[in-house]
């Protein structure tokens, strides 16, 4: 099954099983966070798509979201301890000893932006895999990183829920324009 076939099978669960849907993004933003999952689980599509169909399908958004940014903020979390913890043999284990500039890349954007290349590595798909792997190899405090992991998850998963209902209301904006017009 490809991953765009998952995330569409994955939608259409959710529309007959709306209740599981808090538990699902939480899985999904969990996988999309963790260093090493993060490049075979482009959850963030998904994210969106889940955003564009909660008003039509009355699911609360609050606990989504929450669910949401408490998934994002673990998977950093356990990425950071793993940097922590395993230092310089982090380079070894793969995908980082295939792409090594991966590491490279996620070093020199800490050293250049502090704290707050957590906040923004949250939103770049690269960054988002190895800049919290990195935080913990180079020793940055827990409670900074922390700080920054959980603000930085509740605010990525809010633009991608709302960039899906945006989505959603455009589309249907632009289809109810062009029915009046052509209709």
């Amino acid at each position: 099954m490809s991953i765009e076939q998952l995330g569409h099978t994955i939608l259409e669960f959710i529309k007959l099983h709306q209740g599981w849907t808090a538990p699902i993004v939480f899985v999904l933003a969990f996988a999309e966070s963790l260093a090493f999952l993060s490049f075979f689980v482009p959850a963030w599509a998904v994210l969106v798509g889940i955003g564009a169909m909660m008003k039509t399908a009355d699911i609360a958004f609050l606990p989504v979201l929450l669910a949401g940014a408490l998934g994002a903020a673990l998977g950093d979390w356990l990425s950071y301890w793993i940097g922590y913890t395993c230092k310089d043999r982090i380079a070894q284990m793969r995908p980082f000893s295939t792409h090594p500039n991966l590491l490279v890349r996620g070093e020199a954007f800490i050293e250049k932006w502090g704290a707050l290349a957590i906040f923004i590595g949250r939103f770049s798909g690269p960054l988002r895999a190895s800049v919290p792997i990195v935080a913990g190899m180079l020793g940055m405090p827990q409670k900074i990183f922390q700080i920054a992991n959980f603000t930085s998850a509740l605010v990525w998963v809010a633009v991608l829920l709302q960039l899906g209902d945006v989505g959603a209301l455009g589309w249907g904006w632009l289809r109810d324009a062009v029915s009046r017009v052509c209709g």
